[in-house]
């Protein structure tokens, strides 16, 4: 989602509506990841659920979508043109109409991303309550709702944990919010800002650490004391660089359970 975010973003604010795709549940050897998203608009498609093994059905199905509605997708059978995944796993995918109408909180959502503010989306997918009602949740507020002020409180409490961890995927619910019972399946799609990974010692080995964490998805900042060595240009797989005493440049940033910090001087 993060990924198609700039693009759905445009066709929103145009008034545009469009079909938005998510793989909400995975099993198994599954292509893509739970939040994966594909959105499609006309002939317009942007983003992946599947790395193409579904894709064509997906697209179909958000072309014509006017109801939200949950399809599983497993292996393909004997039948050469079947669709299906390859990879032997199976992914669920939730399909919604999306509009300024059908989903108001979108521009929220889109400047917290921006800002690296956290939140986190919830949004009923099966079960017996209202299929596609959602609701907004930032660690100080909230806004909109899944159908109970009991399933709200829950939802509320188990997403901001997972906004904690940087965690996506469904939680399970009784039809009032009873975390014991699983009638009810609410998919969280939490967008935490990336995790910091703090280098101290701009030295060759930091530029390999900062590669790896990179990779990882961590936003790596490299510090030093000594301008001649701190350097963009040393440090391309950094997102920033900063000139100063790392003790000075500690005590001036945030650190919390998702940081890490690695010492090379």
């Amino acid at each position: 989602m993060r990924d198609v975010l700039p693009e759905i973003m445009r066709w929103w604010r145009s008034g545009a509506g469009f079909g938005l795709a998510t793989v909400v549940g995975t099993w198994s050897s599954a292509p893509r990841p739970p939040g994966a998203s594909m959105a499609v608009r006309g002939e317009e498609v942007v983003g992946s659920v599947s790395g193409g093994c579904v894709e064509g059905a997906v697209f179909e199905l958000a072309t014509d979508v006017g109801e939200p509605v949950l399809q599983r997708y497993g292996v393909s059978d004997d039948d050469a043109f079947a669709v299906g995944l390859t990879c032997g796993g199976i992914i669920d995918v939730f399909v919604e109409p999306v509009s300024a109408e059908t989903f108001p909180e979108l521009g929220d959502i889109a400047a917290s991303v921006e800002a690296r503010e956290p939140v986190a989306v919830a949004t009923v997918v099966s079960g017996p309550g209202r299929i596609g009602a959602r609701r907004v949740v930032w660690p100080d507020r909230s806004a909109g709702t899944l159908g109970l002020a009991r399933l709200d409180d829950a939802v509320d409490d188990d997403a901001r944990g997972m906004l904690a961890q940087g965690v996506t995927g469904l939680r399970r619910y009784g039809p009032q919010g009873e975390r014991r019972l699983d009638d009810l399946a609410v998919f969280v799609q939490a967008f935490a800002p990336p995790p910091r990974m703090l280098v101290f010692g701009a030295i060759d080995f930091a530029a390999a650490v900062a590669r790896v964490g990179k990779f990882l998805g961590y936003h790596v900042t490299v510090c030093d004391a000594r301008p001649i060595f701190a350097t963009a240009r040393r440090f391309p797989e950094a997102d920033e660089v900063v000139v100063r005493w790392p003790h000075d440049y500690l005590a001036s940033v945030e650190v919390d359970e998702r940081t890490v910090i690695c010492v090379l001087t």
